[in-house]
């Protein structure tokens, strides 16, 4: 059983910065594509920015120019830089893999608050 470990989360001012951690707790495969999503009280869970294996990056409109993704898919880990954070990116935000084998995987999700 593969358990994505997500951290970094927490409380921050408007304008801070937050960097997301998320490793997979075991190896024996490679990512084809690392994610995070978020969910926001009462809204849907949405893509916010991903990577793929042959170093495609995705960043939702939304985040452009502020969040970077990053990672090592060979080792299953993916990192997300936050900068000049907004009370609307308050969220509870979600690692998720998916194999090169077609397998998805999802973490238990790390609470971000934006608030003064």
């Amino acid at each position: 059983q593969v358990q994505l470990v997500e951290s970094g989360g927490g409380l921050v001012q408007p304008g801070g910065s937050l960097r997301l951690s998320c490793a997979a707790s075991r190896n024996f495969f490679s990512s084809a594509v690392m994610a995070w999503f978020r969910q926001a009280p009462e809204k849907a869970r949405e893509l916010v920015a991903n990577v793929t294996n042959t170093g495609k990056e995705y960043l939702a409109e939304s985040v452009r120019g502020r969040f970077t993704i990053s990672g090592d898919l060979a080792k299953n880990k993916v990192y997300l830089q936050m900068r000049s954070l907004q009370t609307e990116d308050t969220a509870v935000y979600f690692c998720h893999l998916q194999s090169i084998y077609g397998d998805p995987y999802w973490g238990q999700g790390t609470q971000v608050i934006v608030s003064s």
